[in-house]
């Protein structure tokens, strides 16, 4: 039988009334192929997967869909914590596995997700203006080897949350537990309903990469957590760029301060996951008439007070002078502080965490950050000698700093002249990130570009939409 053309126009016009929209866009999209649960073998395939991916998912999903993904994401990370915190640790071979469960369970349960896309609005005779939380896009992320797996739970949960996609780069160093942690969290999402490649990765991590990520204009913003030189490479790529990098964070412990406290905290934050935080406790700067009771209180927490030959023995072991100029060796970096021990000879210290010494300020230990569980002790003779020394060790990183005193103007004058991000008094600095302490965690400590501790509404951009000739209003 043949059709009139008002009977074809007719059969077309029902047809397109019936179709689901957003099914249609959701299978309409050509299919990326290449991937293996979000891992790639080559990074602009990364790209070009995760950048379909972000516009199914801003388009086609809502915030409670983000809110129940992220939520499934938590309970799974949960389940394979030990299993993660047991990778990293065999892979990268630095920290402690008890530690590393500690890291990943705060970043599973206490990294935002949603809940901190707040709506700002302005009603007036004017009209109504409101001011929203919107996506970026695709980001790229560079991951370190310290907190490998931590940091791709932390960045996905806050990157998801916003609205985006994201590209991570991690470090060679770390990159089977990445893989696989990457690939669990993908059939996560993918098995609560998100799309596929909303987290991708090139499987082999590379310089190049990181180029590729630069140049693209599919990826909108870059976020780089380690060390300061990845960060002002990425600030030079002309990127938007959120940078996370080094701290060399120092302790001030005055003539007020609880002694046994701040022995028992020091000891506990220096020494956590080998002192691979680069929030963790750095160098102790402490007034003289206090210095003989927390060291005596530190070795009771169970530190061990390396002498001064020991010292010396350690110092070339953990850092290598180059014309006067010292770097730390990284094959120590997050090693237990029993294998220094071992290594110089000193034997029975099998359960160590952490080596102090008594030292002055110029120490290699004290101005270089090493990430390794030795915690140079430097006496001074006054309060103002103590601020001083600490601003000049921390180097203007910004980062993080505490204190232990019991004098309020002491706590304010330091906080002022030390101007860092996390800022903990009486407390281990572990607090200024959750971990024993309130607020939410991130290992994304954005101090260079400002942002400062990382959550989804910091991988967001404001978007304002305005109503005007007081639309809306009723009174």
């Amino acid at each position: 039988m043949e059709l009139k053309a008002e009977e074809i126009q007719l059969i077309v016009q029902q047809v397109l009334e019936n179709i689901d929209v957003k099914k249609l866009s959701r299978v309409s999209r050509p299919p990326v192929s290449g991937g293996d649960c979000g891992v790639f073998k080559c990074v602009k395939e990364a790209i070009d997967a995760a950048y379909l991916a972000q516009r199914d998912w801003v388009n086609n999903y809502r915030l409670e869909d983000r809110r129940r993904i992220i939520e499934a994401i938590r309970v799974t990370a949960e389940k394979h914590a030990e299993e993660l915190a047991k990778m990293v640790r065999d892979e990268t071979g630095m920290g402690r596995y008890e530690d590393k469960v500690q890291k990943h369970l705060a970043v599973i349960r206490k990294t935002p997700g949603v809940e901190c896309l707040t709506t700002d609005a302005v009603s007036g005779d004017a009209g109504l203006m409101i001011e929203e939380c919107a996506p970026f896009g695709v980001i790229g992320a560079i991951t370190p080897s310290t907190n490998p797996t931590e940091t791709i739970i932390n960045n996905t949960i806050s990157m998801i949350a916003g609205g985006n996609a994201v590209v991570f780069n991690v470090h060679p160093g770390a990159k089977k537990c990445c893989a696989y942690c990457l690939k669990l969290l993908h059939k996560t999402i993918v098995e609560n309903g998100g799309p596929k490649n909303l987290i991708t990765m090139q499987e082999e991590p590379m310089m190049e990469a990181v180029n590729v990520l630069t140049a693209s204009p599919k990826i909108r913003l870059m976020a780089g957590t380690g060390g300061m030189g990845m960060v002002n490479a990425l600030l030079r790529s002309g990127k938007k760029t959120i940078g996370a990098g080094a701290g060399n964070p120092p302790v001030i412990v005055d003539d007020t301060a609880d002694i046994l406290l701040a022995a028992k905290e020091i000891y506990r934050g220096a020494s956590f996951d080998n002192n691979l935080l680069c929030l963790a406790e750095k160098e102790v700067f402490v007034m003289e008439d206090a210095a003989d009771k927390l060291i005596s209180e530190m070795e009771k927490e169970g530190a061990y007070l390396l002498s001064p030959d020991e010292l010396n023995k350690i110092t070339e072991l953990a850092m290598i002078n180059k014309d006067g100029t010292y770097q730390i060796n990284k094959k120590w970096v997050g090693k237990d502080a029993a294998l220094f021990l071992k290594e110089i000879g000193v034997c029975g210290c099998r359960n160590t965490r952490l080596l102090i010494c008594d030292t002055d300020e110029n120490h290699p230990f004290v101005q270089v950050e090493q990430l390794m569980p030795v915690l140079p002790i430097v006496r001074c003779r006054s309060f103002d000698e103590c601020v001083r020394a600490a601003v000049k060790a921390e180097a203007g990183n910004r980062h993080t700093a505490s204190i232990f005193s019991k004098n309020v103007d002491h706590m304010t004058y330091f906080g002022k002249e030390i101007e860092t991000t996390i800022y903990t008094k009486n407390g281990a600095t572990l607090k200024g990130v959750g971990i024993g302490g309130e607020g939410h965690t991130t290992m994304t400590i954005a101090g260079p570009t400002g942002e400062g501790l990382t959550c989804a509404r910091s991988f967001t951009r404001k978007r304002r939409c305005m109503l005007a000739e007081g639309g809306l209003r009723i009174i």
